[in-house]
């Protein structure tokens, strides 16, 4: 009996390969449509791979590049944060439309892969739906999202200049300078308030 050569695994790893595996062993009628379906495995493999490092990496990216920036941007009003959240979100939100849409060779979900399934397996095909919905619901929320943060940022008087002089003082990571302007901000709009809506003062040559 051939001793087992997959799958190959590095030489660190203390485990050995389980089974045989040559194409030349299969009669040559069958060698083509065994090597095709050994391609089509191996990418479920990969799909399925690329899904684990979707969780582990992206999940936790997620949380950091842009679920932080616009906590930022909210809590001290920073223009330098609304900008990096704009840019990673809008990334985003790109991957979640092409995922929906089902463009070939971009995934094994969305509109277009599913509704091609139909003709094929219908069970195969009412699995990619649920994916195909989720990552369309994602879009449409995070679109939504997009939309009303982008709103809010123009009408807070925030821009890309603001957020250039942030870059260059470092005011967006100082905490104090952030709690600072924080602080003069609200300062400055209970003075206009109080201001305008102060009894007027009179002297006696008004009288």
């Amino acid at each position: 009996m051939a001793e087992p050569n997959f799958p190959p695994l590095p030489g660190f790893i203390p485990l050995k390969p389980c089974f045989y595996q040559d194409f030349e062993e299969i009669p040559e009628q069958h060698r083509s449509m065994c090597k095709k379906m050994y391609h089509l495995w191996m990418r479920g493999v990969t799909n399925f791979g690329m899904a684990i490092i979707w969780v582990l990496m992206f999940t936790p990216c997620s949380y950091v590049c842009w679920f932080r920036p616009i906590y930022k941007a909210f809590k001290s009003d920073s223009s330098f944060n609304f900008m990096i959240f704009f840019f990673v979100f809008m990334a985003q939100v790109g991957i979640s439309v092409i995922q929906s849409i089902g463009i070939p060779g971009w995934g094994v979900c969305g509109w277009l892969a599913t509704i091609s399934f139909f003709s094929y397996n219908i069970l195969i095909a009412l699995i990619m739906l649920v994916p195909t919905i989720m990552f369309t619901a994602v879009a449409c929320l995070s679109f939504i999202a997009l939309t009303r943060i982008h709103n809010f940022y123009r009408g807070s008087g925030a821009s890309m200049t603001k957020a250039q002089e942030e870059w260059s003082t470092g005011a967006w990571k100082n905490p104090h300078v952030q709690a600072a302007a924080q602080q003069a901000a609200m300062g400055a709009a209970a003075g206009a308030m109080q201001e305008q809506y102060s009894s007027p003062q009179y002297n006696e040559n008004q009288m």
